[in-house]
């Protein structure tokens, strides 16, 4: 009997060390603790994720800006914690991609634009455990541990051709065009979109419009901008659609000294960022490149195990492009303001965009619109991606004999 007892009596403590011991560990784990680690909103899994900004940083109005936004929905959303990094130059780039991926403290380095292509390129093969995410660029190397996220850019200038078509009618002109910067593929996809949509309001509409496009070859010089404007709008444009980066606020002044110096009348257009907030009552609409999206869902894929490898395209359906809603224009504007590029407030930038929007944007062009989205959200249409300048030509060419069918892959209107 006292062999049993001592037996039980052993047990007894066992189980009271177990349970002591778990209990504590689940305090620990509980409050972020433990280990050193640093506290995060996951305690099951510490997920930490460094947003690698272009040389331009935070309050850029446009990449950068929108990448936070992104991380930080992620950060709220899933838990992870986030830091936010930028180098000082291009060349600080490499030594900052090697200091991260050696300190094995990232599980994601997520790297905002063109820019880090070289230096991701050159590091990417040395650091095969180390996940990377390129935004809006591609290395052109498939690796387990890179994702490059691109977009579906023909999709958000499609709905932009409709939309600028109508404006141009209600402007009492029948012009729209658009100042580009250089020849590149993103550059051919607008190319193609926006020529589609134009076609495509006037198949609905029965009403002709003409098309101008106009490379700058630059994305960062805004006087060129400014002249390459001008000439369209000495040729009859009533709305131009900017797609050149810096290039295109010379178009902002522009279409503003246009319509201010007694010229005519005319609208502007934004991309990629919402730029309502440069001058609302003449840029009533931005069309949408969501870096915010992109940057969230390469996250996601960590977080939820989902990574995979490659190429990534994001478009309509994933809420990649589209057109910035109100709530888009109100986030630009507040930065906007708060940085003293505006002198406008918020609310009266929102408010005056909602009445241009009103007044240029009728009804049956919403319509219009709408159904377009559909049939691209629903898969019904999808556009080509032309692999070659001369594909990318042809398509050009037969969009303007009025064969729309030449841009799409799947589908036909």
């Amino acid at each position: 009997m006292k062999a049993v007892a001592k037996t039980v009596l052993a047990l007894i403590v066992i189980i009271v060390i177990i349970v002591a011991v778990g209990g504590a560990y689940w305090y620990i784990t509980s409050q972020g603790g433990g280990g050193g680690a640093t506290t995060t909103t996951s305690p099951a899994k510490k997920i930490k994720v460094a947003i690698l900004f272009d040389v331009g940083g935070r309050g850029d109005l446009s990449f950068n800006d929108m990448a936070y936004l992104g991380a930080e929905k992620a950060s709220k959303d899933f838990g992870v914690e986030i830091k936010y990094l930028t180098p000082k130059s291009t060349s600080d780039m490499i030594p900052l991609l090697e200091q991260l991926s050696q300190s094995k403290e990232y599980s994601l380095l997520v790297l905002v634009g063109f820019l880090w292509t070289d230096a991701l390129n050159k590091t990417a093969d040395k650091y095969p455990d180390q996940k990377f995410a390129l935004i809006d660029s591609t290395t052109g190397v498939v690796r387990d541990n890179e994702v490059d996220i691109l977009f579906r850019e023909q999709e958000c200038a499609a709905l932009i051709g409709v939309i600028a078509s109508g404006m141009a009618y209600e402007l009492g002109g029948d012009t729209v065009g658009a100042v580009a910067g250089m020849s590149i593929p993103p550059l051919w996809k607008f190319h193609i979109g926006y020529l589609f949509g134009v076609k495509y309001f006037e198949m609905k509409t029965n009403k002709t419009v003409n098309f101008l496009w106009q490379y700058t070859g630059t994305f960062g010089d805004t006087q060129k901008g400014y002249q390459t404007a001008n000439q369209m709008l000495q040729q009859g444009a009533k709305v131009l659609y900017g797609l050149a980066g810096l290039t295109h606020l010379g178009m902002f002044d522009a279409v503003i000294d246009w319509n201010e110096k007694g010229y005519g009348s005319a609208l502007a257009i934004g991309q990629d960022a919402s730029q309502e907030w440069y001058n609302p009552k003449y840029i009533p609409i931005s069309g949408a490149k969501r870096v915010d999206v992109a940057v969230y869902t390469a996250i996601k894929m960590v977080v939820e195990g989902t990574w995979k490898g490659g190429i990534h395209t994001l478009g309509l359906k994933e809420g990649g492009v589209g057109y910035w809603d109100l709530d888009g224009v109100r986030y630009f504007a507040e930065i906007a303001y708060n940085n003293s590029k505006t002198k406008l407030t918020p609310d009266e930038i929102v408010n005056i965009v909602k009445q241009q929007r009103e007044k240029y944007i009728k009804p049956y062009v919403w319509d219009i619109v709408h159904e377009l989205e559909q049939k691209i959200k629903s898969g019904q249409l999808v556009f080509k991606t032309p692999l070659s300048e001369d594909e990318y030509n042809s398509i050009i060419q037969q969009l303007q004999q009025g064969n729309l069918n030449a841009a799409l892959e799947k589908g036909s209107v």
